[in-house]
């Protein structure tokens, strides 16, 4: 028993305290070495090119199908894109990136699977319904504080073709949507996350810059599942909004901080519904984020002129809205201090049809330009 006891701590002793000492609270996780976000991309769908930040974005195609003859086909396309993109502003060789991690919301993630094939980085497979571009840069962040690699991709991507389809009705139904329906955004999103910024690796051709040159991931919040019972698919704000609020509060606690220390508080894709339940679930508990929320799927479109209800969804959407707009004012440090919250909600076509609830889950990732 001693022995045994004694041989732990001698390995908690190696390596222990280095990771003991980042953990904060009871979800959080604070790095001691903060990795960089050293380049990311976006890529586009022609009504996200008509709206607000259609400017912003890396590259649009008023062509939907993105020159395949599927929408699944179309997403994957997306996603490669994203990806070169990204791995290209930083001048980085995908043999040179350790781990992909990417996700989408199609059956078995066959958006990335195929998306990304080429590339032929080591990968993990992530589904967080809409939340995936925080689970996804939450991992690649622990992954390059721990060690495990220099450089590590991100990636997600959603299509409103492929994701109408799977999860509401086909196209050619022409259904009716509720107001509190969400649109489903058409885009990926891609973040290369490295170790050092003064790490400039040298080659033949080029020197390895970073495109955000002070902006880092300093620490996560990793979310749990939160079911309300709510089962209406036309009202995901209303499923995830609880989800949000949970991640929220339990990070203000594990950190010690209030609102008033972000300059924003960003979710995913709660929408118009959503963000109003959030406030009040939030304010019951006597936080007031009223005034620093911001919510993606709200800022994707120009809901008078673009008829999108509830607002944009989708994995792309907080991951574009991020990649584009968000990064932009964090680099000529207009914000300083973010929460980045991306929503989902847990449902699929069988478990609709059972009639089961759907839950939401959230995960909260802290991002400063320095």
């Amino acid at each position: 028993m001693n022995d045994t006891g004694n041989k732990n701590r001698a390995v908690e002793s190696e390596s222990g305290p280095f990771h003991l000492s980042q953990l904060r609270g009871a979800q959080s996780i604070v790095f001691t070495k903060a990795p960089y976000l050293l380049s990311a991309a976006s890529v586009a769908g022609s009504k996200e090119a008509q709206g607000p930040l259609g400017k912003c974005f890396d590259l649009t195609n008023e062509d939907d199908l993105f020159g395949a003859e599927t929408w699944e086909e179309a997403e994957s396309n997306m996603q490669k894109e994203a990806c070169v993109l990204a791995l290209g502003k930083s001048h980085v060789d995908p043999k040179s990136v350790r781990y992909l991690f990417g996700g989408d919301l199609l059956r078995q993630g066959i958006a990335t699977s195929m998306g990304v094939e080429d590339l032929q980085i080591p990968i993990f497979g992530l589904y967080g319904a809409c939340s995936t571009s925080g689970e996804a840069l939450a991992l690649a962040a622990m992954s390059v504080a721990a060690g495990y690699g220099d450089y590590m991709l991100a990636v997600t991507s959603s299509h409103f073709g492929s994701a109408e389809k799977e999860f509401r009705f086909p196209l050619g139904y022409a259904n009716q949507r509720p107001l509190s329906a969400h649109w489903t955004v058409t885009a990926s999103g891609a973040f290369l996350v490295g170790s050092h910024l003064n790490k400039i690796h040298s080659d033949n051709q080029h020197q390895r810059k970073s495109q955000f040159r002070h902006i880092r991931i300093t620490g996560v919040t990793i979310g749990k599942i939160v079911d309300f019972g709510l089962k209406d698919s036309q009202n995901m704000g209303a499923c995830m909004a609880p989800a949000a609020a949970d991640v929220i509060y339990n990070h203000l606690n594990d950190f010690g901080t209030t609102p008033d220390d972000y300059d924003k508080i960003i979710t995913g894709d709660l929408g118009y519904v959503g963000q109003a339940i959030l406030i009040d679930l939030l304010k019951r508990k006597g936080i007031d984020i009223s005034k620093v929320h911001m919510d993606c799927g709200i800022e994707m479109f120009d809901k008078e002129n673009q008829d999108t209800h509830s607002g944009g969804s989708g994995c792309g959407c907080s991951a574009t809205v991020l990649t584009s707009y968000v990064f932009k004012q964090l680099k000529k440090k207009a914000w300083k201090k973010i929460l980045f919250i991306p929503t989902g909600a847990l449902m699929s076509p069988i478990s609709f049809n059972q009639g089961k609830s759907v839950p939401g889950i959230a995960h909260l990732v802290v991002i400063e330009s320095v």
